[in-house]
């Protein structure tokens, strides 16, 4: 799949973008946010990638994507949908290194990926989760349409996070 905005190219990760992830699964913002997935080396990554990312793709057609400058080709981050077992509905989420961050484009990339989600998947209602102390996360899942319906913690993450939805 392939996703052009006026400024940015969505595009399925493959393992060759693994140099990337670790620096992104490594950045403040990842680590403060979302958390330490203890991914150190290429190596590392290759294998998350294809358990957590291809592995989506196969089993339910989308999943992240990596988020490109349109006119340098520049990896800046990572946007897409994301579908957990134990949830029925997936929930978008975005993560751009520090040097991206604040110019609009989780907005641009999460925007295309939930139209995207609505016209070519069927999908309507997604959920987002974030930290109570990421204000950033907070105003973007509004500003997609999305209102706080209640917190919830995964199994595997002592951290209760705040739920959003954008049916409610």
């Amino acid at each position: 799949m392939l996703l052009t905005t006026e400024r940015l190219v969505l595009r399925k990760i493959s393992v060759d973008d693994a140099p990337f992830y670790v620096k992104l699964f490594n950045s403040e913002g990842w680590l403060k946010y979302i958390g330490d997935r203890n991914v150190h080396t290429v190596e590392e990554a290759e294998n998350y990638i294809r358990k957590n990312y291809l592995s989506s793709y196969e089993k339910y057609g989308y999943g992240s994507f990596a988020v490109l400058n349109s006119e340098t080709n520049e990896m800046m981050g990572a946007c897409g949908l994301y579908k957990r077992e134990n949830l029925e509905h997936p929930d978008v989420g975005f993560s751009f290194l520090p040097e991206y961050m604040g110019k609009g484009y989780a907005f641009e990339a999460a925007s295309a990926i939930l139209k995207y989600a609505r016209e070519h998947w069927g999908i309507t209602r997604v959920l987002g989760f974030t930290v109570d102390y990421n204000d950033r996360s907070i105003k973007l899942l509004k500003k997609l349409g999305l209102q706080q319906i209640g917190t919830y913690q995964f199994e595997d993450d002592p951290e209760e996070l705040l739920l959003f939805s954008n049916e409610y």
